[in-house]
């Protein structure tokens, strides 16, 4: 496995999780929770709490989805900006993306003393919908079973973060998930406003058959 950026990124997000699961106080010191970020000012938690998981599963789904999506916009930033500023860029835009996904929830939960939150979803899903942008015909799989050109997959994606994000109802911070996505989107809507013609483009030439 190539020592790139995203390589480094997991390794230290899985030595701080696997260290989180072993040091319960560190695991509560790192969890995103606004009530204790707004009362106590630990705004540092909104970085930390993007390096933690729930548990071995938590991690590897995100760490495997990172991996993939990730490296495609690390060499996208690289052969962009050169190698130095390119992975000083990927490396601000992955934890950027994790604080602004939370911006959201931390708004909506400054005042539940009980709410809990942890994980890269934010990160990760900035990258998946930057690496759509730039190839959304490319198809992606989920667990090996359901195939989907990117587009297609993002659009299912965005819709079920939306309701499920109204539901509230099953612990899960879709609300991270979708601000993330958006985040990754603008981002390289940013970096090359052309990619939004070729995005137009290409799924114009999209044919089912």
């Amino acid at each position: 496995m190539e020592l790139s950026a995203t390589v480094v990124l997991i390794i230290i997000t899985a030595l701080t999780s696997y260290q989180a699961w072993k040091k319960p106080i560190m695991m509560e010191r790192c969890m995103f929770t606004p009530y204790t970020i707004k009362h106590k000012g630990q705004w540092d938690r909104f970085v930390l709490s993007g390096f933690i998981h729930k548990d071995s599963m938590h991690l590897l789904f995100n760490m495997f989805t990172f991996y993939f999506f990730g490296r495609v916009i690390e060499m996208y930033l690289t052969y962009k900006l050169g190698t130095g500023l390119g992975i000083i860029v990927y490396v601000l835009f992955y934890i950027a993306a994790i604080v602004i996904a939370d911006i959201p929830t931390y708004f909506k939960h400054n005042e539940n003393s009980y709410y809990r939150a942890l994980g890269a979803s934010g990160g990760v899903a900035a990258t998946v919908f930057a690496s759509i942008i730039l190839m959304p015909l490319s198809d992606i799989c989920l667990f090996g079973l359901l195939c989907l050109p990117g587009f297609a997959l993002g659009i299912l994606f965005l819709i079920y973060s939306v309701v499920k994000a109204k539901k509230g109802d099953d612990g899960i911070n879709h609300d991270a998930h979708l601000y993330g996505a958006l985040f990754g989107i603008v981002f390289i809507l940013i970096m090359s406003p052309q990619s939004a013609l070729d995005f137009v483009e290409q799924i114009k030439s999209f044919r089912i058959f």
